[in-house]
């Protein structure tokens, strides 16, 4: 099945954060490229994020697909201490398949998605056709291509 997660850090070495992170993923299609992005929500000050998208071809269910990501950012040592906050490593599950889930816990397609570039933009480079124009035109945030994750 098609899946893709949102990765993003501003925390540390962002960029290693990232790379460790994808490469720990199994099922790896493509990574979109790098995007430099400031923070929306949370408290001020925070350092800008970097961003990529991750395809995946997978036979994992939603359900493990948070519980893959929760464990990612555990290794990164992600602390939880403020909402919206500082982070080493943030992992979100975006879209797996056509599936629709609506947990507590997990909504799938990730609800806020549809109003975030620096979520819509990597995705677009993945898969433009989940990402009409308009529907990018219309996201919040402002977002700066770097590269590749693999670039220094």
């Amino acid at each position: 099945m098609r899946a893709f997660l949102g990765l993003g850090s501003n925390l540390g070495d962002r960029r290693a954060e990232l790379r460790r992170a994808v490469h720990a993923l199994a099922g790896v299609v493509a990574v979109s490229p790098v995007y430099e992005t400031e923070p929306l929500g949370g408290p001020e000050g925070q350092p800008p994020y970097l961003n990529v998208v991750v395809e995946l071809d997978t036979e994992c269910s939603p359900r493990q697909l948070l519980e893959l990501c929760r464990s990612l950012e555990a290794r990164a040592g992600r602390e939880r201490a403020v909402h919206h906050g500082p982070r080493t490593l943030d992992v979100d599950v975006l879209l797996v398949g056509d599936l629709r889930v609506q947990e507590p816990d997990l909504v799938v397609p990730h609800p806020r998605m549809w109003e975030r570039r620096f979520v819509l933009a990597p995705l677009g480079d993945l898969a433009p056709e989940l990402v009409p124009p308009r529907v990018l035109d219309a996201a919040g945030g402002s977002v700066q291509r770097l590269g590749t994750l693999e670039d220094n």
